[in-house]
Formats: structure tokens, sequence, C-alpha cells
């Protein structure tokens, strides 16, 4: 499910798990509790819409990055690819002024986190996000933006082979965060570069994606935000979650709008029942439904504060 490009204003019901599936939003759980776990066809629409838009972006021409916000003076190989991957860093307001070591969260689409001008329909606003939790909270963060790769995004992010859109090149993709970019972080900024202080966190595509990164690498991340996940992409990611439960001490934090499409928000409770049938403790698992979101960046960005405070603290 990838952006349908419309702002909405979200009405937010914010249901934290605690033993019984608690992501459904209050004004319409009586229709979507037992909802099909088949997709529905908008949320394949939006995905696909989303696709679309990424290889055909209209930016602004009006910056909106904060000072503290880079893009790194190297592109990285993608393993085994014939590409090369741009990358955007976000330091904490007073990094060259201290000597502090700082977790760090890994994010997908780095075009779309921190510029108007780079990104498709507006940005998250993780660099102001940050910056204001910085002052108000004493909350520093250091955030590893990848860009995505335009019309092999799909593929990239996409951890199963798919009948429609070819060969999964996922594990190319994990293998640039996790072998080429993530010790080039560690080894040029003061990281904590230890799994506890690691994250993973996307949307729509790459919401599956970091599900996927997590299940697949939890000696590397410890936490996953995981927005408007396509689910719908293969049924096999429920299997590597049967599969292979968490460590207890691993955080996941869902996020789903009830106007991504029907089978956005179906798919997304039938992962989280999933994960809580395998006894996942509560306080390490936090589902959100907001009445009335759409699947785009300006719902992503209200919720992306409260998400990385609830992951790292």
């Amino acid at each position: 499910m990838h952006h349908s490009r419309m702002f909405c204003i979200a009405i937010c019901v914010v249901l934290t798990l605690t033993g019984t599936l608690g992501c459904q939003p209050s004004s319409q759980q009586a229709n979507n509790s037992d909802a099909s776990d088949v997709v529905n066809d908008t949320s394949v629409q939006n995905d696909k819409a989303d696709v679309q838009n990424q290889q055909s972006p209209t930016p602004s021409t009006t910056s909106t990055a904060q000072a503290n916000v880079h893009i790194l003076p190297v592109e990285f190989k993608v393993p085994g690819l014939d590409r090369t991957r741009k990358v955007r860093l976000y330091l904490p307001p007073d990094y060259d002024n201290d000597t502090d070591y700082y977790p760090v969260l890994y994010m997908h689409d780095g075009q779309n986190l921190f510029d108007d001008a780079t990104s498709f329909v507006g940005e998250w606003r993780v660099d102001e996000a940050l910056n204001q939790l910085a002052k108000q909270h004493n909350f520093k963060l250091i955030v590893v933006g990848i860009d995505n790769g335009g019309d092999k995004r799909i593929v990239e992010l996409g951890p199963y082979d798919h009948a429609e859109y070819g060969r999964s090149e996922s594990k190319a993709y994990l293998n640039l965060i996790i072998d080429v970019i993530k010790p080039y972080i560690d080894t040029h900024y003061r990281t904590k570069a230890d799994v506890t202080n690691t994250g993973i966190m996307g949307s729509s595509m790459g919401g599956l994606f970091s599900h996927f990164a997590i299940y697949t690498r939890p000696d590397v991340f410890s936490k996953a935000g995981i927005y408007s996940p396509s689910f719908w992409y293969s049924e096999q990611v429920f299997a590597l979650t049967q599969e292979n439960p968490l460590p207890k001490s691993a955080k996941l934090d869902f996020l789903v709008g009830t106007k991504e499409g029907d089978g956005m928000v179906a798919d997304t409770n039938k992962m989280v029942r999933l994960i809580q049938s395998q006894q996942h403790p509560a306080k390490h698992l936090r589902s959100e439904v907001v009445v009335d979101a759409e699947h785009n960046e300006s719902f992503w960005a209200s919720r992306f504060a409260q998400s990385v405070l609830w992951l790292f603290q």
C-alpha cells in the first residue's frame, strides 16, 4: 500500500495493547474486527499509486530541511546489484558541541523524511520533530535516511518474489543497510552501535520491509516502527513471523489508518494477533488505528514523535 497522497485530518484512537487485541478504532470495531484477511482492492491500489508517484516526483523548489540534516559525501553500492544509494543523515542539534553517543534509527524513502524539496507529496518532518524532542525532552537520536531506488523501490522493499513485480531484491537492500551503511555510520559518527540502540522504521512497503528486517535480523534491530504495512504483498511474511518469534525485549509499533483500504486494517490486526499468540510482552507491542487517516506522509508525520519516544525510551 503506497501513498494515495491525499492529506488527512486524523482523529486518533490510541490503543496500547494489553493482553487482548487493541488495534481497532472504537467507532468501527463491529465492522472491522472480523474483517476478511483477503486484501481489499483499495489497499493494493494505494500501494500501486504510490509506486508510480515514487517514479514521477513533483518536488517543491524550497528546501525545508533543517541545518542538522546532511547528505553523506559518498553514495553506497548496493551489494550484488549495479546501483548506488544516496543517504541523508540527521544528527542531534548539539552533536558538534558534545561527546555523547547516540542510538540510531534507520529509515527508508530518505527523500521523503526531511525535505519538501525532495519529497513526493510532503515530508515526514523527522528533523523538526526530533529537534523539538531534543529541546523539550532532551531526547536525542541519529536518523539514517536511505533514499529509495525509484523504479526498483518495490522489489528492493518487497521481501519475496511477486508474480506481478518480479524477483525480490530485498536481501541485497538489507545487506546494504547492515553490511555497508551501518558500519560506515558506526565508524564515522558517535553511535551506540549495539542491537539495543538500533531501530528500523518505514511506511507502506517500507513498513513491510521493516517488519521483515527485524524478524530476519533481530541481532541487529531491537525495535521497529511498522507504519501502514503492505502485508498484502505476500502471505509469506506471516509464516516468517510465526516461525521466528522475536526476543521478548524487541519493541514493535504498528500504525494504520481506517481509510487506507479495509485490507490494511485487517492484515495489521491479523499480524498483531499472531504476535500476541506468541506471548510477546504487551509492554513491547503497540498498535494504533487512526480513524479517517489515509495513506500519506502527513499521517505518518503526525505519529513519528510519539513512536520514537516509545521505541527508544
